[in-house]
């Protein structure tokens, strides 16, 4: 059984040492958790990721709830996000607590164009994992490239394309659902 104090460690790193968000950190995740110490199995991870995904609220800590939670019920929960949250809560508190004399640094305009294909490569990895865990036929994978173009180019509201979404899944599990008791 995880400790609290080592559930909180492996969070706080993650949390610490992740630029990007939840997505970037799930390579950390799963290879602290899943890899390294076998606490969770991998089908069970990414089974785990693509239901957080459909949460409301912030994928890292939604992550982190979940992962502490299963290793250790309510308190590893509580302990695992707030080892994810630390880090970002004291960045952005020194941010705004400094910014004013950085704000116009041509240095720190260029150290953050720098890092953002890091942020990229960090999201798109753990993208690619998860359809490739969802074991799922690469048919649907024109999905995210439609929903991407409508946002962006057509300027269609995310809210609208996440509904649609929802709707059609559910129509098309009636369907299958259907379909199978008639057989």
């Amino acid at each position: 059984m995880v400790r609290l104090r080592e559930l909180f460690g492996i969070f706080l790193r993650i949390g610490a040492f992740t630029l990007g968000g939840g997505y970037a950190m799930l390579s950390m995740v799963e290879m602290q958790i899943v890899t390294k110490k076998k606490y969770i199995p991998k089908d069970e991870f990414w089974n785990l990721i693509a239901v957080i995904q459909t949460l409301p609220g912030v994928f890292a800590i939604n992550t982190a709830l979940y992962v502490g939670y299963k290793l250790r019920g309510m308190k590893g929960a509580l302990v695992a996000a707030l080892g994810a949250a630390l880090p970002s809560f004291v960045a952005i508190l020194l941010i705004s607590i400094f910014f004013t004399n950085f704000r116009e640094n041509e240095y720190v305009e260029r150290v953050f164009k720098g890092i953002r294909p890091c942020v990229i490569a960090l999201i798109f990895v753990p993208a690619i994992r998860l359809i490739m865990n969802l074991k799922k036929s690469w048919k649907i994978l024109w999905i995210p490239f439609v929903a991407a173009f409508l946002i962006w180019w057509l300027k269609v509201s995310p809210i609208l394309i996440i509904v649609v979404a929802c709707v059609t899944a559910v129509l098309l599990e009636m369907y299958s659902y259907k379909k199978l008791n008639r057989q």
